[in-house]
Parts: C-alpha cells; sequence; structure tokens
C-alpha cells in the first residue's frame, strides 16, 4: 500500500490534496476526492479528513465502511475515531465485516469513542490475530480513559490474554489493562513474568510490585521502580546498564545510607553518576553533599552544572546558586532561580525555556501590578522574533498580565493581528472584544520530487557516546513530517545537538537548539497522526499540544501505545537499537546524514 500511496505523491492530484490537508481549512476538496476513481487518492482523502477532526465530516467518510477494499474500510474507521464519533456505523459493520484486519481497525476504533460500553469491544478478544490485537488497544483505551471499574467477565477475557495471546503487543495491551484496573492476579502475573518477551516480562513485573532479576534492562528497571528499596538500589548501582544504575543512585535518596553515593564522588566517573549521587547524597547527607558542590558548579559539562542548583537547591547553598544564576548556559539559570526576583532578573532574556521556568515562578507573585511594565516589555520583544514557537512563554506572559492586571488590556491590541491564531484568539478574550477566527498559515509544502525522494530513504544517526544507529523514513504515514526532518539534516540542523531528555523505559528525545522542551525551529508542522503505531524503535515528533511538532524529535524505548493516535509516528530504527538504548543525557549527534535510493 504504501508503495502506492508514495508515488501518488509526484501526481497533481494527490500534491493538490496534501497541502488541503495540511491548511486543515477547506475540507470540500477532500470530500470530492472521495468519488475518486483511483482507490489510493480516496485513500488519502479519508485519512486527511480524519486529521481535521471534525464530527461533521462523519457523513462523507462513513460509507467507506462498506467499500470493497479492506484498505479503505480500515481507513475509514480510523478516521472516523479521530472525528470521535460513529458508534452506530461502526457497531453495525462489526455485524457483517469478515476481514480480520478490518475487524481489528473497527474493535480499536470503538474504544477511543466516548460513550461505548466495554461490552461492545469485549468479544473481540477471543478472536484471531490481529482483530484480537485491536480489540485489545480499544478496551486498553476504553479502560485508561474512564473512571469506571470493569467487570468480572472483562477482567476473566484480559487475564485469558495475558496468558494466551497470539502477539506480544496484545499479551502487553492486555496487562496494561490489568494494571490500569489495580487487577494483582498473582497467577496470571507470575505466568507473565515467564513470557520470553522483555516487554511484556516489565508489565508483569509492574504488576507484581516487586524487584525482580532479569536479563533484560528493561524489567531490572521496571521491578526497581515499581519496588524500590535501600537493599536493591544499593546491589545496582554498578548495573552495566546507565538507565538502571541512575535508577538505583536516585533511589538512595529516600533514607538510604550515603555511604554509596559519597563513595561514587570519590571516584572517577562519568559525569551523569556523580551528579546523580550528589543530588541524591543532598537529600540523605547535605553536609557531605555541600563538601562536593563547588565541584560540579565549575563543570566543564553544563548539564552536571544543572545538577549541581538541584542539590544546591535542596542544601540551601545560596552562594553557589547565585553563581549558577550568572552561568552562560540559560539551562542552568533555569534551573537556579528560586525567588520572584530571580525571575524578573530572568525575564530579559530570549531563551524560551528560561522564561518559562521565570514566568512560572511568578505566578501569585504579590507585587506583580509594578512589574507589569517589564511583562508587556517582554511579550512585545518575544512577538518581535514571529517564531510560531515563541507560543508557550507568550501564553505565560498572557497569563500573568492576566492575573497582574484586572479589566481589558488595551496595551494588548496589537496582538490581534498576530501570526499565532492561539495568540490572537487569547489576546481578543483579554480584550473583550470579537475576532474573525485566524487560520493556521502552514509552511510551503516541499516539491513532489522531494516527497518522491523519501520513499525508502533512510538516515544515519552517528552518537558521540553511544554509538550510530540507522532509522528508515515513513513518508507514507507521514510525508510533510518526514520532509521537514530531512530537510533539517540536510541542513546539518541536528549535528551538534543533543538528546536532552532520557526516561528510561519510555523515550529519548532530542533535536533542540537550547536542549530543552521549548526552543526548536521557527514554525510549528501540522500532526500526521495515523495507523502507525508507537512501537519499540519508532521516531515521533515531540509536541505541546496539537499541531505544534518542530524539530524535536523522540524515539520509544518500549512499547508506548498510550501515544497512538496523539504523535505522529515518521520513522523507525532498523540497525542499532541497542545503542539506542545506550543513549544518555545530554548525548551529542554528532551528524545525521540521509541516504536516498
Amino acid at each position: 500500500m504504501f508503495l502506492v500511496i508514495a508515488a501518488l505523491l509526484q501526481t497533481g492530484p494527490a500534491y493538490e490534496l496534501l497541502a488541503v490537508e495540511d491548511a486543515r481549512a477547506d475540507a470540500a476538496p477532500l470530500i470530492e476526492a472521495l468519488d475518486s476513481n483511483d482507490s489510493a487518492l480516496t485513500l488519502q482523502a479519508i485519512r486527511a479528513l480524519g486529521r481535521f477532526e471534525r464530527e461533521d465530516l462523519a457523513p462523507h467518510v462513513g460509507p467507506f465502511l462498506a467499500a470493497e477494499s479492506p484498505a479503505l474500510r480500515v481507513e475509514a474507521a480510523n478516521a472516523l475515531a479521530q472525528m470521535g464519533t460513529g458508534s452506530g456505523i461502526l457497531r453495525s459493520r462489526l455485524e457483517s465485516e469478515s476481514t480480520l484486519e478490518v475487524r481489528s481497525a473497527i474493535f480499536e476504533a470503538l474504544g477511543r469513542l466516548p460513550k461505548i460500553e466495554e461490552s461492545v469491544v469485549l468479544p473481540g478478544l477471543a478472536e484471531q490475530h490481529p482483530a484480537q490485537l485491536g480489540a485489545a488497544k480499544g478496551l486498553e483505551h476504553l479502560l485508561r480513559t474512564r473512571d469506571q471499574t470493569p467487570s468480572a467477565a472483562t477482567i476473566a477475557a484480559i487475564r485469558r490474554v495475558v496468558r494466551e495471546g497470539e502477539t506480544h503487543p496484545a499479551r502487553q495491551l492486555a496487562l496494561l489493562a490489568l494494571n490500569g484496573a489495580g487487577d494483582r492476579d498473582v497467577d496470571t502475573l507470575e505466568h507473565a513474568f515467564r513470557d520470553p518477551e522483555p516487554l511484556v516480562r516489565r508489565l508483569a513485573v509492574i504488576g507484581l510490585g516487586e524487584f525482580r532479576d532479569d536479563p533484560s534492562a528493561l524489567v531490572r528497571y521496571a521491578g526497581l521502580k515499581s519496588a524500590p528499596s535501600c537493599d536493591t538500589a544499593a546491589e545496582l548501582i554498578d548495573d552495566p546498564s546507565e538507565h538502571v544504575a541512575l535508577l538505583a543512585i536516585d533511589t538512595l535518596s529516600d533514607g538510604c545510607e550515603g555511604a554509596p553515593l559519597r563513595d561514587i564522588l570519590s571516584i572517577s566517573g562519568g559525569w551523569r553518576r556523580q551528579a546523580h549521587a550528589l543530588v541524591a547524597l543532598a537529600s540523605v547527607e547535605p553536609d557531605h553533599a555541600r563538601e562536593s558542590l563547588s565541584r560540579f558548579a565549575e563543570h566543564d559539562v553544563w548539564q552536571a552544572r544543572v545538577y549541581a542548583a538541584r542539590a544546591a537547591k535542596l542544601v540551601q547553598a545560596d552562594v553557589v546558586l547565585t553563581r549558577l544564576r550568572g552561568d552562560t548556559h540559560p539551562n542552568v539559570v533555569a534551573e537556579a532561580l528560586v525567588t520572584p526576583e530571580d525571575a524578573i532578573a530572568a525575564l530579559s532574556s530570549d531563551h524560551y525555556g528560561l522564561l518559562v521556568r521565570a514566568l512560572g515562578l511568578l505566578e501569585g507573585y504579590p507585587n506583580g501590578k509594578d512589574i507589569l511594565p517589564t511583562l508587556f516589555d517582554t511579550l512585545a520583544r518575544v512577538t518581535q522574533h514571529g517564531r510560531a514557537t515563541s507560543r508557550d512563554p507568550r501564553r505565560l506572559l498572557l497569563a500573568r498580565i492576566e492575573e497582574f492586571e484586572p479589566g481589558p488590556k488595551h496595551k494588548l491590541g496589537y496582538l490581534l493581528e498576530d501570526f499565532d491564531p492561539w495568540i490572537a484568539e487569547r489576546a481578543s478574550k483579554l480584550l473583550h472584544t470579537m475576532i474573525m477566527p485566524r487560520r493556521f498559515e502552514p509552511t510551503p509544502l516541499p516539491s513532489p520530487e522531494t516527497l518522491q525522494s523519501l520513499v525508502s530513504a533512510r538516515a544515519h544517526i552517528s552518537m558521540k557516546e553511544a554509538g550510530s544507529f540507522t532509522i528508515e523514513l515513513l513518508p507514507e504515514s507521514a510525508p510533510l513530517t518526514a520532509a521537514q526532518f530531512a530537510k533539517l539534516a540536510d541542513e546539518g540542523y541536528y549535528d551538534g545537538l543533543t538528546f536532552h531528555r532520557v526516561v528510561a523505559n519510555f523515550v529519548v528525545q532530542g533535536g533542540s537548539p537550547g536542549a530543552n522542551e521549548y526552543v526548536g525551529t521557527d514554525d510549528y508542522i501540522r500532526d500526521e497522526v495515523g495507523l502507525r503505531s508507537h512501537e519499540r524503535g519508532t521516531l515521533g515528533i515531540s509536541t505541546r499540544g496539537r499541531d505544534t511538532g518542530d524539530s524535536q524529535i523522540f524515539i520509544n524505548l518500549v512499547d508506548n501505545y498510550r501515544l497512538d493516535h496523539s504523535y505522529t509516528v515518521f520513522a523507525r530504527v532498523v540497525e542499532g537499537m541497542e545503542n539506542v538504548d545506550r543513549i544518555g543525557e545530554g548525548d551529542v549527534m554528532t551528524s545525521v546524514r540521509i541516504e536516498r535510493r
């Protein structure tokens, strides 16, 4: 299927529909394309209509649940779920649908809709793969997003899938549902812990709530996280997995003996283990931590100085914090902010992460009225940058202005014509006025030739410490996202940037010039969510709300099904996943090179 869609990217109609989807304005061309004699073009139109997420478009998509092509029926089911409607027609189609792949899509779609009873999705757990997998996805989503206790029949059916599920994804989803429901059937969990797949065993130890030694670091990490103890942590501080070792060090901060932490600080080693040990020691032996603070406050690695700031706050080392607030790196300064006065001084920065931190500290500031001129000036200055990705600091600036100045904010009139529709709408509310809704202004599309060149393209990513790995782009699922990544890589944008966020058993995230959540490319890109799941090794785009992606990528370290349908999947690791597992906080992408075939 993807070769057909990718080939269409060279043709006029498909390329035009892509522009319509990106604009998210006029759905008429997509509705018209539904009558195309070309099934691949029709599929593209159904997918695009789903991404509009508008319930009023459902009547145009619903009939395709009866289309001759199974691929169209699958796409229609997913689109209806994105629109948040269609339970009646989906349930009706389920009665006659015989293709397992389509039944899978329908079960999953039903589980994502509001007000669907678990009994509607439950029968799918007894079906063959892939229908069972779709039902497991739908039921897991339903139980996770509803505040209700599953019935005894549901619990029994889920337990059977844990024991007998045809695929490890189905068994994982069943365990996720059981853990979410608070079911702790020991026999079922013990059976899951004997599963050959580490991704299943890690969920079993979470359910068991105890540490179990295991060949997989994924399982050891999950066990210690679920059942932290001083004795277990002390045994794991030298674990071959840095993720496990760092968690063990962090665990020792909770009332444990400080001797192992002092030992880590006294010997040469990687900065991450020592920095984590410093912060942990600050909790259990503040006096000993103070002795090492100056060394870390002057560390060559700025990330280590961030940990110095965290430790300094714990031991109330004001002199060290004052020094770190004058640091050359904004992320260190942000971590060292403590008082509203510190935050006010930071408002002169143009670093969005530092501004977000400062404005958060100013919430509830009793003398807020006195700093209104500074807030207005900061807002005007950041607005002049013209960057869509300045929304986060500007959103908080407007929040503080609203908090500190009652009544209409007449100085905000210039924002009624702002380039960011969200900011313009927020300003109109603060001014107590109405404006015509503004539209998202997408960046120009890459050429059809550029999109076609990404079919089967790969990117080779070399890391300073962890080694290299290779990803395959998925332009059939997310053409514009894949194109943006490739364009930035070709320009050398990622070379020298870091993975600033490392959350073991979840994701590693990087690609920010500011090495934080808030600094990326100037413009947002649209979400391109679809049928691709966030399996281990897939790559997504970090966002801070719908359609707010930029340059920041993340790699799934486990199967993160809860991210499905909310975050774009644009690539997958095809070589070197063991090196991805070794990526640590601050590790540098020395080069990212695209290979087109």
